[in-house]
């Protein structure tokens, strides 16, 4: 038997574990933005305003190409088409793409890298109708990973040279 103190305690329970979900979402260490079809911003994170100085409730319900004009539309719209349409992730790695938002290296003693390079992740958000009307972007740092893997191809590419002199 259902009383209305459980219905009230579950009800509590969810407005608490809602509550700290998003406290997680803010607090993340990855930078979370959600879009709709019309690329429209719906969730911006505190990740993503540290980085860029924008405020979730500058960014919000803003066309993403209005806010970030180094981002090239028809190459963008591409890259998420699949996400809507065939719910499947899609990704962009540093390697392929440095980054996505160019926002400033903000360790620029242990890292010679200007801007922060990324990794991205594109997830579909399944409607409870089934549909994909929103998309979550993850952007992760890269910057140290990338800045390793440069030195250690720079010396590999140092080292050879020297054999080759030695010779």
């Amino acid at each position: 038997m259902t009383t209305s103190a459980n219905v009230k305690n579950d009800g509590l329970e969810e407005l608490l574990e809602f509550h700290w979900m998003m406290d997680m979402i803010q607090t993340v260490d990855v930078g979370i933005v959600v879009f709709n079809r019309n690329f429209e911003i719906k969730v911006w994170n505190g990740f993503m305003e540290a980085h860029s100085g924008k405020l979730p409730s500058d960014v919000r319900d803003k066309v993403l190409f209005s806010l970030f004009s180094d981002i090239a539309p028809a190459w963008f719209q591409q890259k998420v088409k699949s996400v809507f349409d065939l719910r499947t992730r899609a990704f962009i790695t540093w390697e392929q793409r440095p980054y996505l938002f160019k926002f400033r290296n903000y360790r620029p003693i242990t890292s010679s890298a200007p801007y922060m390079y990324q990794n991205v992740v594109f997830s579909p958000l399944v409607s409870a109708t089934g549909t994909v009307e929103h998309v979550c972007m993850m952007i992760y740092d890269m910057t140290d990973a990338a800045s390793a893997k440069k030195q250690l191809l720079a010396l590999q590419v140092k080292e050879a040279e020297q054999f080759e002199h030695s010779r």
